[in-house]
């Protein structure tokens, strides 16, 4: 899914004001399900990782599910004792404890879905 190949319905950029990592994305969706994604990184390994679970992840999925997942997944960053919501467990590789303040890295990707996608709220 890496690359960009400008064809998309929706597209977008997300940049970590923290360390400077950004993403740029494309979707493909047909009304309320993802069909495609394609993504381009200038990144730490953890957004770059996160960003490739990510779009494996979209391909088939409804649009306004995924974004009540993303909202629970972002509220790790509130909750010392977290706990990662089931459609997102592969990335419990990516966070730990240890590396709580790098959650923004990882949920960068998933800034960029909430960006393109904000009409569904």
């Amino acid at each position: 899914n890496v690359g960009l190949k400008n064809k998309y319905t929706h597209k977008s950029f997300a940049k970590n004001s923290l360390c400077g990592d950004h993403i740029k994305m494309e979707f493909i969706a047909d009304k309320s399900i993802i069909k495609s994604i394609r993504y381009e990184t200038e990144s730490c390994i953890l957004c770059e990782a996160s960003a490739s679970l990510f779009s494996e992840k979209l391909k088939g999925t409804k649009i306004k599910v995924l974004i009540k997942e993303i909202e629970k997944f972002k509220k790790i960053k509130k909750n010392i004792k977290f706990n990662i919501p089931n459609k997102f467990k592969e990335f419990n590789d990516l966070i730990n404890k240890k590396n709580i303040n790098r959650l923004n890295c990882v949920i960068l990707p998933m800034d960029a879905f909430l960006k393109a996608f904000r009409m569904f709220k």
